[in-house]
């Protein structure tokens, strides 16, 4: 193993319904990955510690403060409470809840640095930002690290080697949102890794050595990660070469907002409507309450098998019969049907999910998935261009192995739905898919994370994923341009094809020219065509092989400059392991750099 850079190797999973904290201790004697206890209110004066953080913050009143109860050991003011009491207390109160927030992380359509929830917030109550929620979590993280392991120690949290996971469809706002939530809470530098490749990771720690007999060269593993708030899909291939085993991720996903949530309130519009076929409509804060409640009553069932009901209490918003609580209860058969019938349907693997025409005005809300049929939308991904083209299928691409990850599949019968699904369209072949056993739904996220950073010290194999094309940068000819038309753009080649993730390209050896100070453009290219191209190569006849990816329009600022001057400038680039390109322009002359980011996955 490399010398690690810190003693403690830390992988948190921040989940829209629970987070978790594990960690490897370097100097251990073995690379035994821990789960972290953390502390959290459980009740006003009684602080406990679970494994899972549930992903909410409660906002009390000041009457609430004044009670006391509400402090942590490193918070005398208890204005936020994170965890377990913050989820029940908020059920009763979802005007002071603040839930989701890793939903509104990558939700396009809303300023994500704006204060913005809780939506329905009461009066008196601070509304806060999606990356200050992400913060709080990751704050409550690193304080009850130091108050415990780095008061132990010595070792504070904001000094290891740190890995947070993310849906691999986050784009690249919401990949640098997290890691700004991250710097907020005081965490500095972290690195990120896609969810799916963490649930992997976990189930290759846990197998250990054996996990060598249950795939082989050839066979294609689909890692179905359902969570509260997304569905991701991932496809990961394993080879052969030199008698030595590979693995490499060959594609992911579209951004999908579909998940535990969504269940969550399919179940509660249908008990609504049982409510209101009695004659007890519910107003819009009495629906969040139920909805809120129906979450807590679903994992119960999902966790313990022997319970068939959880009853559901909605409460009253006055006084009398008509203002008084109201009661209900959910069935382990309401579950299982709803869910299986709305989210896990059988379908054909031609069958594809409805698009819903959107009206021109609507409630400001999450931009949940139109169709909510999962397995219409993993049909789909196995069909696409992405799949397809990594395998060079002419086909949908069937796998041959399935991991399975999230708490939805607590249901043992949810599991059984998708293998039966994709068996089905696997009829007509020698062998149906298996599937791959031994994660902790809950857990296996944070625990690959921090496997994962072993893996970066040298330990273990890794899950490599080259760059699926090669990417340029417009270059503007210095040559005169031709009175009435535009100046010709080249190529510039900063990516080759197949580069895999995490490495660097350096083109020191050229300069070029970089306008600073006004506005510019800068024209991102891919193609498919050219996979012989090379960093720093310049081609001037391209539009037939290369075609545009897309465009960035900036300033560059750079203090004591005249505006519109251009400096000499070298190129460095690096595909991070979440799939972004970030180039540098860097000016050695005036010691400057300037960053640029694009997406490879789009």
């Amino acid at each position: 193993m490399n010398d690690p850079k810190s003693r403690f190797v830390v992988g948190i999973d921040l989940g829209t319904t629970n987070s978790v904290l594990s960690y490897i201790d370097t100097q251990a004697e073995s690379d035994k990955i821990e789960i972290f206890p953390c502390p959290q209110i459980e009740a006003p004066g009684e602080v406990k510690e679970h494994a899972l953080l549930p992903s909410f913050i409660y906002l009390p009143t000041q009457q609430e403060r004044e009670g006391g109860g509400l402090e942590m050991p490193w918070d005398p003011f208890g204005e936020r409470v994170v965890g377990r009491w913050a989820r029940i207390r908020g059920a009763e109160v979802p005007g002071r809840l603040v839930s989701s927030a890793k939903s509104w992380l990558c939700h396009k359509g809303v300023d994500r640095l704006a204060s913005i929830l809780p939506l329905d917030a009461a009066k008196d109550c601070k509304k806060m930002s999606p990356v200050v929620a992400t913060a709080t979590y990751l704050r409550h993280f690193k304080a009850a690290w130091n108050y415990g392991i780095g008061k132990k120690t010595g070792e504070m949290l904001e000094d290891q080697d740190v890995y947070i996971t993310i849906p691999a469809s986050f784009d690249a706002v919401a990949r640098d949102l997290t890691v700004k939530a991250a710097a907020s809470a005081g965490l500095g530098e972290v690195v990120l890794l896609e969810e799916p490749q963490a649930a992997f990771y976990s189930w290759l720690h846990l197998q250990a050595d054996e996990w060598k007999k249950q795939v082989t060269p050839g066979d294609v593993i689909l890692v179905v990660d359902i969570g509260g708030g997304t569905s991701d899909f991932s496809l990961i291939q394993v080879s052969s070469k030199d008698n030595q085993l590979y693995l490499e991720r060959l594609a992911v996903g579209e951004h999908l907002l579909l998940g535990g949530d969504n269940m969550d309130l399919t179940l509660t519009w249908h008990l609504s409507e049982q409510l209101k076929a009695k004659g007890q409509k519910l107003d819009q804060h009495q629906f969040q309450a139920l909805w809120n409640n129906v979450r807590l009553a679903k994992e119960k069932l999902l966790e313990d098998p022997e319970l068939d009901s959880v009853p559901v209490i909605i409460p009253g918003r006055g006084t009398g019969l008509v203002g008084g609580t109201i009661r209900t209860e959910l069935t382990r058969d309401q579950v299982v049907e709803i869910i299986l019938q709305g989210f896990f349907p059988e379908c054909a693997i031609s069958d594809m999910p409805m698009e819903r025409q959107k009206a021109g005005l609507q409630e400001l809300g999450l931009p949940y998935a139109a169709d909510t049929a999962i397995t219409k939308h993993l049909a789909k991904f196995l069909g696409s261009e992405a799949a397809t083209a990594a395998l060079q299928e002419e086909g949908p691409v069937i796998p041959t192995a399935v991991l399975f990850n999230g708490g939805v599949f607590k249901a043992r019968v949810l599991m059984e739905r998708v293998m039966a699904v994709i068996s089905s369209w696997a009829e007509g072949r020698a062998e149906k898919p298996v599937e791959l056993l031994g994660t902790d739904l809950d857990l296996a996220v944070s625990r690959g994370a921090a496997h994962f950073g072993l893996v970066q010290l040298g330990e273990g194999i890794k899950i490599r994923g080259g760059v699926p094309k090669s990417y340029y940068i417009g270059l503007e000819s210095a040559v005169l341009a031709v009175p009435g038309m535009p100046p010709q753009i080249k190529a510039l080649c900063v990516v080759p094809k197949g580069l895999e993730e995490g490495s660097t390209v350096d083109i020191p050896e050229k300069e070029f020219g970089l306008v600073v100070g006004q506005e510019v453009e800068f024209m991102f290219l891919g193609s498919n065509e050219r996979p012989e191209d090379k960093p720093g190569d310049i081609i001037e006849q391209w539009e037939e092989t290369i075609e545009p990816v897309s465009t960035l329009r900036t300033v560059l600022e750079a203090p004591d400059i005249e505006p519109g001057t251009v400096i000499p400038v070298t190129l460095q680039a690096k595909v991070t392991e979440i799939g972004t390109l970030a180039i540098s322009l860097v000016s050695k002359d005036r010691n400057l750099k300037f960053d640029l980011e694009f997406d490879v996955r789009s």
